[in-house]
Parts: C-alpha cells; sequence; structure tokens
C-alpha cells in the first residue's frame, strides 16, 4: 500500500484546516452511519493538494516515536471528545483503525493517514446535537489530535 492514497473525495461538514509548523493541510471525514448497536462510523482523513497525506507528514520534524501513529492519535481524540463518548464498564467507547495500515510494520507511520473512527455516544448529550454538529464536533477533536502528533 502506498504511503499516500488520491483524493477520497468531497467531506462530509466543512473541512477544517490542520496546521503542522508551516503546512496548511485539510482534515475531512466520510458521511457518518449509524449502527443498529448504537455505533457511530466515520472515515476521518487529512489531504493536501495531491490526496491524502502520510502519518509520517504530520510526525514530529525530529522524526516519528517508535509507537504506531493511532497509539498517541487515540488518547488524543478521547480527550478531545470527553464527557461526549459513552463510557461503558469503565471503558471508553472509541474504536480506531487505519484504513490502509503500513507496508512496513517497522514504519507504521508510513501510511495514509486515513481512518476508521466508530463511537458511541453518551445519550443525552448526543442527543441534543444535530447529526451535522456532531460530525462537527468530530472533525474538529480529529484535527487537534492530528495537530498533536506534531509535538515531541
Amino acid at each position: 500500500m502506498p504511503a499516500r492514497l488520491g483524493p477520497p473525495g468531497p467531506s462530509f461538514v466543512r473541512e477544517h484546516d490542520v496546521r503542522v509548523g508551516d503546512r496548511r493541510l485539510r482534515a475531512g471525514m466520510s458521511r457518518p452511519t449509524t449502527l443498529d448497536d448504537g455505533w457511530w462510523l466515520a472515515i476521518l482523513w487529512v489531504v493536501d493538494d495531491d490526496g491524502v497525506v502520510s502519518f509520517r507528514d504530520v510526525a514530529p520534524s525530529a522524526g516519528p516515536p517508535p509507537e504506531p501513529p493511532l497509539a498517541r492519535l487515540g488518547p488524543a481524540l478521547s480527550g478531545a471528545l470527553s464527557g461526549l463518548i459513552l463510557e461503558d464498564a469503565g471503558r471508553l467507547s472509541i474504536r480506531l483503525a487505519q484504513v490502509a495500515p503500513p507496508d512496513d510494520p517497522v514504519q507504521p507511520w508510513r501510511s495514509p493517514l486515513a481512518i476508521r473512527a466508530a463511537f458511541r455516544w453518551e445519550p443525552a448529550r448526543a442527543a441534543v446535537m444535530r447529526p451535522n454538529e456532531l460530525a462537527d464536533t468530530v472533525l474538529a477533536g480529529f484535527r487537534r489530535a492530528v495537530e498533536g502528533l506534531a509535538r515531541p
């Protein structure tokens, strides 16, 4: 799988600007789907004018850390959505997976920055948000989490 993918198409909600150093990237998301069991699913990505960027493009300038990018992105995203994600048996109901895993597991940051995200929402909080507002909140949290990947 190449480190970059072509443009994924239009974002369901207005794209968010992602600032990493002096680069201006854009975060977008697919139209979310809610499954019968309550899981809310979407694909989130970061692009430039040439398509989906690599996780390496948002890594710290000194080089990517040894852990996989989702090990840093997951806690940052769940923190950004704190209070909105349902807690079930002491665990937050969030699941993240890369759309395209790296070819070389030793270099996990050399893969496209596109993830599958699944959440179960705190019912009282999600009930008062419109679908577009909820999607925009997720995209804003994703943007902040991606920007945080560049910090050592």
